[in-house]
């Protein structure tokens, strides 16, 4: 496989002494628009040291989506990345051909600190180092390289505040905004811890969060003044807008899809009480609308119980998109099942309405095409509920009309 050439066939992989000369520096990648996961930027280590003919980049953003179960353990947490080692000249080839822009930051360190870091990479990229159990809030490929900076500047390092106060979510959306069906599925299935106030430290996640603290960080070295962590900062490749630029949007966002499903929704529960439930659209639309919930629900469920992700548990999203709308709609065809139908849309109403009552004291922050795609659970739930109660009183009246005419022996 490539990835494994590229890991195991570096020059870099021998452990050399490096010159009092040479350079440790922070690269940091600007979005890819091409995948999800590139979306929010990229960081990296270099070493360069002239003297050795070292000029290495270390990586831990690498994983292996062809591994057996990839798609299954993405989705339980279980991912796990690894620490590959390319060249400097590899590394731009890539990010040139991509269009993104990257930032190198050199590092104010002293010799016996690189050189100590310098080791720390080598050994961390072995074959038997080099994976770690990847955590997109809390270890990924940008909290790596900062955890290692820290570790071997033999000092303190003090970081700027930022100017606001914002959460797990907000640099979410930041990064996503271009795209709103992106930024609706990641609000769906990331759940109220990831609206607490984060401080700076934990808002370094976001690689140009971090480039950004490094550039206005300070080493307190002792008996010294407070020294800059960052030596010198320059743009060494230039974004190209014509290769790197977000897509176009699909026609429809989440709202307006919510609105036209709504829509539909009503007319459907117009016909239906219209034929008192003798339609076969009612049915198929349930069918529809209940199992793509379910489907969702059920993603939702495993994050939130059988998912090492952060932040997933709880999610009060739960309350409509729940994986019980997928067992329940293989009953909606069977009349035998009219009994638990109806104990399920009686809960789901009741359930639906209290979510709905108090959408806005939820803590926890909600897509507003929550509120129409909720809508259309409650009114369908409150469609069957209504049109069963029709049902019992004409059918009381008929028996009781019946029985009257007995008694008068009619």
């Amino acid at each position: 496989m490539l990835l494994l050439l590229i890991l195991f066939c570096q020059p870099a992989a021998s452990q050399v002494q490096l010159n009092d000369s040479a350079k440790i520096s922070l690269l940091t990648a600007s979005p890819w628009y091409e995948a999800v996961y590139a979306f929010f930027g990229h960081t990296a280590l270099r070493v360069q040291d002239d003297s050795t003919g070292v000029d290495a980049v270390f990586n831990y953003g690498y994983f292996d989506s062809s591994q057996p179960h990839f798609i299954y353990h993405f989705i339980r947490g279980e991912t796990d990345y690894v620490l590959g080692v390319i060249t400097y000249d590899q590394f731009m080839a890539e990010y040139g051909y991509k269009g993104q822009e990257v930032v190198e930051q050199e590092l104010n360190m002293m010799p016996d600190e690189k050189q100590e870091l310098y080791e720390a990479l080598v050994v961390n990229a072995l074959p038997e180092n080099m994976r770690y159990r990847y955590n997109y809030f809390h270890d990924n490929c940008a909290t790596r390289p900062r955890d290692m900076v820290e570790r071997y500047v033999g000092a303190p390092i003090e970081y700027p505040p930022t100017a606001r106060e914002q959460s797990f979510r907000d640099l979410v959306h930041e990064h996503v905004s271009h795209s709103s069906w992106v930024k609706f599925g990641i609000d769906l299935l990331i759940g109220s811890e990831a609206d607490q106030v984060i401080d700076t430290r934990q808002k370094m996640y976001i690689p140009s969060y971090l480039m950004n603290s490094f550039q206005g960080a300070t080493v307190h070295r002792p008996d010294t003044v407070r020294l800059p962590l960052v030596e010198s900062s320059h743009v060494v490749l230039e974004r190209n807008p014509e290769i790197n630029a977000p897509g176009k949007e699909f026609p429809l966002s989440p709202m307006m899809t919510a609105i036209i499903l709504l829509f539909l929704a009503i007319i459907v529960s117009l016909v239906q009480n219209i034929k008192l439930d003798k339609s076969k659209l009612s049915q198929l639309f349930d069918t529809f609308l209940f199992g793509v919930t379910g489907l969702g629900g059920l993603v939702v469920f495993v994050l939130m119980y059988y998912s090492e992700h952060p932040a997933t548990n709880p999610n009060w999203n739960f309350a409509w998109l729940h994986p019980f709308a997928f067992l329940i709609l293989f009953l909606f065809w069977s009349k035998r099942a009219r009994g638990i139908v109806y104990s399920y849309h009686f809960i789901n109403f009741a359930v639906l309405t209290l979510f709905l009552s108090l959408w806005w004291l939820i803590p926890q922050q909600l897509p507003l095409a929550t509120i129409p795609f909720s809508l259309c659970l409650w009114l369908r739930s409150a469609t069957h509920l209504y049109i069963r109660r029709k049902e019992r009183i004409k059918n009381k009246r008929f028996s009781s009309s019946r029985a009257l005419k007995r008694g008068w022996g009619i």
